[in-house]
């Protein structure tokens, strides 16, 4: 009798269930580092393809040129009027911006799918990852867009020679009583700068038009990357040997990029809108994200509302792809640690236990 109690006690403890009826916990802080880890790489990597997206999608309002340069020229005008330092302006508040929506994106997608399997195993598929994606989005937004205004108005303006120049001033004195905004020269002087000039609504200008284009995208992209890692473990199965093994870096490196493609393309017409928004001085204005739709409709088209769509996917895929891949490395070298640390914990406290019982 003796010898089977102390069994059934080491088979109970091993399990480790809590009975102080303590709640479970779905709150996964690790993902919550790792996310922002993972989204300054992925913009510190290709801030400098963002900077010449955000510069072709706002040279007709800030140049107010009818002609518009494609991708190569405008490498090219970058680099001869502000040379490397050109592409990298506004890499402060794009890094600040990136880790708090890659903490909240990672963050909430985790514990909300840990929170699924645990309690509501019914609510899961497609539609919880999208809601996950587009709700961590949503609460990194009112840290994000700040610092999207300011990165992008950086971007714009280049070097204080290039936001000086001859061309500019011309176009920033068309339109009597409405001046554009003045040299930044860091992202701190930028912000109380906005404050200044135009309070809270300077800061977060653009930030209806750019929830609506970043909560589907964020869905959209954890919907896609979900979708793809069961079609690939699908294909796994069925196809390859069962010691077959994929490091889940470069799963993910492969699968974030597809993801962050197929998203960025469907949601590029909200990104221009967003980006005119946030960068519109003196030469065009709008009133609202409604008319900017209609506007930019009207003397540009279809072509104007995928604008800048081609630097868009190309920052995307390896932005998404780098920032994925850092995922999943941080997940597999670190969370595996702390999960061997805690099974650790789990098997002395069942051998414990298994101890005292036999004492008994």
């Amino acid at each position: 009798m003796a010898a089977s109690s102390s069994s059934s006690g080491g088979v109970q403890a091993s399990t480790y269930q809590p009975t102080n009826g303590t709640p479970k916990q779905f709150f996964v802080w690790r993902e919550f580092l790792w996310g922002a880890i993972a989204g300054a790489f992925g913009e510190g990597m290709m801030h400098p393809v963002d900077t010449i997206k955000t510069r072709i999608q706002s040279q007709a309002m800030i140049s107010g040129y009818q002609s518009q340069k494609n991708i190569f020229q405008m490498v090219r005008t970058v680099w001869v009027a502000d040379g490397l330092r050109g592409f990298y302006r506004g890499i402060g508040p794009g890094l600040t911006g990136s880790l708090a929506t890659g903490a909240t994106y990672f963050g909430v997608i985790e514990s909300t799918k840990k929170w699924v399997e645990e309690l509501h195993p019914n609510l899961g598929g497609h539609w919880s990852h999208f809601i996950a994606g587009a709700v961590g989005d949503t609460l990194g937004s009112f840290i994000y867009v700040p610092c999207e205004v300011i990165k992008q108005r950086m971007q714009v303006q280049g070097t204080r020679n290039s936001w000086s120049s001859m061309v500019i001033k011309e176009n920033a004195c068309k339109k009597s009583g409405v001046q554009m905004y003045s040299y930044y020269s860091g992202m701190l002087q930028a912000g109380f700068s906005i404050w200044k000039e135009q309070g809270m609504k300077g800061l977060y200008a653009g930030y209806w038009s750019t929830l609506a284009r970043d909560v589907p995208f964020a869905g959209l992209m954890v919907t896609f990357y979900e979708a793809l890692k069961d079609l690939t473990e699908y294909g796994k199965q069925k196809w390859m040997p069962n010691h077959f093994h994929v490091n889940t870096s470069l799963e993910g490196l492969v699968l974030g990029g597809l993801a962050g493609g197929f998203s960025a393309y469907l949601t590029t017409p909200f990104d221009v809108v967003k980006t005119r928004l946030q960068v519109q001085g003196s030469t065009i204005r709008y009133n609202g994200w409604l008319d900017a739709i209609w506007r930019i409709w009207r003397a540009e088209g279809m072509k104007g509302m995928f604008r800048g769509s081609v630097p868009r996917v190309i920052w995307y895929i390896p932005a998404s792809a780098l920032t994925f891949m850092a995922v999943e490395f941080l997940r597999d070298h670190f969370n595996g640690d702390l999960n061997s640390k805690d099974s650790r914990k789990v098997k002395h406290l069942s051998i414990d236990k298994e101890t005292n019982l036999q004492e008994v």
